[in-house]
């Protein structure tokens, strides 16, 4: 059996994926680590193959999906005892991947097989980082460093966030109205249950909203906080747990917060916090959208379901992580609504829909399922993409971003494939597309980008056969190809640009700042460093003080002091971002060819 050769066909036909990497293998760097690393932890997947000595073209085959050339492996041995060596001494504990040398058209390639670890060797970490930014998983065709929401993978023991004890609370911190709106749901839901006889205290307890500390004293847990407590106990123990509603003109992000229409604070005991939130959108939805409370016939198809958006907010509610102090965001653009949380799914954006669902925070979801303001645990997305069909609006799509610790939901206030669009389509009748590429280019003209899995998610259809479409309207110049570390997306195309009335492109600077329209100072620290300084602290000031003047990308910060793009990113703005000092420019798009690095403004 060639392994290699089994592998590379996949790779020619499918592309990288959750199993399969493939590397130049020119030297054994940090990013064969990070796989091995993340293919070593992945629960359930049973470890994956990496193959060095073959390099990916970029340019697409006759199927139109990227093509894999083997480019060989020169000193295999060298290459095999630095793996050996590595995988020894990098990690907390020594992993022994199998490591074999195989011939792939005539020239050499080496195959390294991951075994998944048994669970309890896992969590695998790089030990000079330690946990858990140490320790990678394995989400689609990347390597991901973990957060604390995925440490309760590894430890089945570990306790939930939601329900571990506040101390500083007491009974005084509950809201009665939180209590109350409890109990009528409840009731509507089961009569009988039992629950609704116990005092108020005692339904706490049982709902896991409140523990008696070790001296016997009633003290509330995150979910009973969250779900049940005052504005004023949340302001004061989770002062950023909060919803912000966001009006935005136009279909793009603005960054000035002052020519934003409106924001909207809104905090208080989450049982009561959907309601005003339904609100808060529905009061900005275009005049016929705003539908009768608890009515979902399929004749109302000129309007977004009520129950999807209460979904949409319920499932952000239920699903965040808690242990990051950030507000959830709804963002009302002209033509769409995004629902932005802190916290990746920990579902697999695959199974997204799918039965069954993968709980963060299981006291505050029972809540939200008990009383029937959820649906039946693991089909919420399900229903929502069910009910937006039977309206004839565009399906909503999910963006799970394992990097940025953030999940959206998108739901997009356009009618499927209606009369505008077919008279507009009439414009691409000669390049013969499906209905399904059809549907991508409104999103695409509605959003401006597109990724695999979001096509997956409009249209229904498996990984290759979306790679094809896509890889086919980016040939015919309706989409222009773009790339984001591992992950290929597409933006608005120069044919596409042509068909969409008033396109604005987005602008850049033509010229990038040179060191001669730096200041004084900056310019010397900058001609300090030279090229190998190990000052990082002198590094990462010069990149703040850059941003400072004018928002920096990627690009121009590394020509400016003479680095690589990949070291600025992940050795200089990452740590600056994660350390709030950096802020994206265009945050609900980090991929956005455009994307810039401002400094935060600490006022």
């Amino acid at each position: 059996m060639n392994k290699a050769k089994d592998i590379l066909d996949r790779l020619n036909s499918l592309d990288e994926d959750k199993r399969v990497e493939a590397k130049s293998g020119s030297k054994i760097d940090r990013s064969l680590m990070e796989t091995i690393c993340s293919f070593s932890n992945e629960p359930g997947m049973g470890g994956g193959d990496i193959i060095l000595g073959v390099e990916c073209s970029d340019m697409p085959n006759d199927n139109a999906v990227k093509t894999y050339n083997v480019i060989g492996v020169e000193d295999t041995d060298k290459l095999q005892s630095d793996i050996a060596t590595q995988c020894s001494c990098m990690f907390n504990i020594a992993v022994r991947p199998d490591v074999s040398i195989e011939k792939l058209n005539g020239k050499n390639v080496i195959v390294v097989t991951v075994v998944e670890l048994d669970m309890r060797s896992k969590p695998l970490f790089f030990k000079n980082e330690g946990l858990p930014r140490g320790a990678y998983r394995r989400i689609g065709p990347t390597d991901q460093r973990c957060t604390e929401d995925d440490m309760p993978l590894f430890y089945a023991s570990s306790e939930s966030y939601d329900s571990m004890v506040i101390s500083d609370t007491s009974m005084d911190d509950v809201d009665e109205n939180a209590i109350s709106r409890y109990r009528t749901l409840r009731e509507k839901v089961n009569p009988q249950a039992e629950e609704l006889d116990y005092n108020d205290q005692d339904l706490l307890l049982a709902l896991g909203a409140s523990k008696k500390d070790a001296n016997g004293v009633i003290r509330l847990t995150q979910t009973g906080l969250l779900v049940f407590g005052k504005s004023m106990a949340q302001r004061r123990l989770s002062p950023a747990m909060r919803i912000d509603y966001i009006r935005v003109p136009g279909t793009t992000w603005v960054a000035d917060a002052d020519n934003r229409f409106d924001t909207i604070d809104m905090r208080g005991p989450l049982i009561l916090l959907v309601k005003r939130a339904y609100n808060a959108i529905v009061d900005d939805l275009p005049k016929g959208f705003v539908l009768a409370d608890g009515s979902l016939q399929a004749e109302r198809n000129s309007g977004m379901p009520e129950k999807v958006i209460r979904e949409a907010i319920v499932n952000a509610f239920i699903h965040r992580t808690y242990r990051v102090n950030q507000p959830i965001q709804i963002i009302r653009y002209s033509n769409r609504i995004e629902i932005l949380n802190p916290g990746f799914s920990l579902k697999a954006e695959d199974a997204l829909g799918e039965p069954g669902s993968v709980l963060r925070n299981p006291f505050i979801s029972a809540v939200f399922h008990e009383t029937n303001i959820a649906e039946t645990k693991g089909s919420g997305i399900g229903a929502m993409r069910r009910l937006m069909k039977n309206a004839n609006m565009v399906p909503p799509t999910f963006e799970s971003d394992h990097t940025r610790n953030q999940f959206t939901a998108r739901l997009l206030l356009h009618h499927f494939l209606c009369e505008e669009d077919v008279k507009w389509f009439e414009m691409f009748t000669h390049f013969e597309l499906s209905d399904e590429q059809k549907l991508a280019l409104v999103f695409v003209r509605e959003v401006g980008a597109i990724d695999n899995i979001t096509y997956r998610q409009l249209i229904g259809v498996k990984s290759s056969r979306a790679s094809k479409d896509l890889s086919r309207m980016a040939n015919c110049h309706l989409l222009e190809v773009k790339k984001h570390g591992n992950q290929t997306y597409y933006v608005v195309g120069e044919e596409l640009k042509l068909r969409i009335k008033g396109f604005n492109p987005p602008t850049s600077d033509a010229n990038p700042p040179t060191l001669e329209l730096l200041s004084t100072d900056l310019k010397s620290r900058i001609e300090r460093i030279g090229k190998r300084t190990r000052d990082k602290e002198l590094l990462l000031g010069i990149v703040v003080d850059l941003c400072k003047m004018t928002p920096r990308s990627i690009s121009e910060i590394a020509g400016i002091i003479h680095r690589t793009d990949n070291y600025v990113k992940h050795d200089l703005v990452a740590p600056l971002r994660e350390a709030g000092k950096l802020a994206y420019t265009i945050p609900d798009m980090i991929n956005h060819p455009e994307q810039k690095y401002k400094v935060v403004d600490k006022q």
